[in-house]
């Protein structure tokens, strides 16, 4: 089955962590552990789950990918750029990456409705991966497809000013979350709080005007209300699961998802065990500790779709490789094709076939459908 995957940080993973993502799963993993043993950068080194071979064997043919560069000002608790114009141009090499693989036929950038249904028709038109076709040296292998990708901006720090945000438009953004972890020049994130900021008023009005999508994940609950009054165009969360069944404010409350449901907007359901499993305590819990498999994700599904009625306002949002890697995902969750597994999961508490169809790709791109309507 298809899968669209609403929140994919390639371009951070290709620039920030210097993974070839064309490379195998496996040649990555080698050479990181063998280029980072004994002096590891990050903890998830050799733990990364996202390629695009295996973005292909799973199905992954469409997804949401993003740009992210924070502003840091002096004595900044959390890393990132000196300056706004700094941070912009860092969004502005990842950009260049996308352009790059656009090129290399790996990619493609999906903008408009037209866009998204040629795409979608050459990804449901394919070629079986188990045709002989492509069985090489007894493995099988899917089609070389270019993988389509939606361009959204984690974090608003970047826009120097509004001409920047309508460049960033004119480049293919679609998509633009104000705020990630911290306080923001636009708004304040996950573990801050304050309203939202005038020049965060200013820049959601731009967005309605430009067509911009509203990702609401990780704002502050100030700041996610504020937001909700003062921007009326189409809304998500791409990455949020439930408050209620794992505590910590980067998960919404019920009343968010409500709202988020009322609204007409989706919530792409993550894959990061902090935010799958009730007390997880960052860099010393393991996966194991909670015996955390991909089903635990069902019940943060099963939760949104009680309060909706229905299963349309479901989808996934991985987040896969955002800043972590196996060492804090399901232990039965080696790579992205393992999202595979999920049809079978939620049909044995079930949901029907249309449900399925819905939450692992239709109903983002129905959302997708109505919002570029124009």
């Amino acid at each position: 089955m298809l899968i669209f995957d609403i929140h994919l940080d390639l371009a951070m993973n290709a620039l920030s962590y210097n993974r070839d993502l064309r490379w195998s799963l496996e040649r990555i993993r080698r050479w990181e552990n063998a280029q980072y043993r004994g002096r590891e950068d990050r903890v998830d080194r050799g733990n990364n789950t996202v390629c695009f071979p295996e973005m292909r064997r799973g199905g992954v043919g469409l997804c949401v990918a993003t740009q992210i560069g924070r502003y840091a000002p002096y004595f900044h608790r959390l890393p990132g750029w000196n300056s706004p114009e700094q941070a912009w141009a860092q969004t502005q090499g990842q950009l260049a990456w996308y352009r790059i693989m656009e090129e290399a036929g790996e990619l493609v950038s999906i903008r408009n409705r037209q866009q998204l249904d040629k795409h979608l028709e050459q990804w449901q038109n394919a070629p079986s991966w188990d045709d002989s076709a492509y069985v090489v040296e007894s493995r099988t292998r899917p089609p070389e497809m270019p993988i389509g990708f939606v361009l959204s901006l984690e974090g608003a720090d970047s826009i120097v000013t509004l001409q920047h945000l309508e460049r960033s438009y004119n480049d293919g953004l679609r998509v633009l979350g104000p705020a990630h972890y911290g306080p923001g020049v636009y708004a304040h994130g996950t573990d801050a709080d304050g309203p939202l900021p005038p020049k965060g008023k200013e820049l959601l009005q731009e967005m309605q005007q430009l067509g911009i999508i509203l990702d609401v994940t990780h704002l502050c609950d100030n700041c996610f209300w504020d937001a909700l009054d003062c921007y009326d165009g189409p809304l998500w969360a791409s990455h949020q699961n439930c408050r209620v069944l794992a505590l910590w404010n980067r998960q919404f409350a019920d009343d968010q998802i409500q709202a988020v449901i009322e609204r007409g907007g989706i919530l792409g359901m993550a894959f990061d065990a902090i935010m799958m499993v009730p007390n997880w305590v960052h860099k010393q819990s393991r996966p194991q500790d909670f015996q955390l498999r991909i089903e635990r994700i069902c019940d943060h599904i099963d939760h949104i779709c009680q309060m909706a009625g229905n299963a349309k306002h479901v989808c996934i949002g991985t987040d896969l490789d955002g800043g972590y890697g196996t060492e804090q995902t399901p232990i039965d969750l080696d790579t992205i094709a393992d999202l595979q597994s999920l049809p079978a999961l939620l049909r044995a508490r079930g949901y029907t076939s249309q449900d399925i169809e819905g939450i692992i790709w239709r109903n983002g791109v129905e959302f997708l459908r109505r919002a570029w309507k124009e």
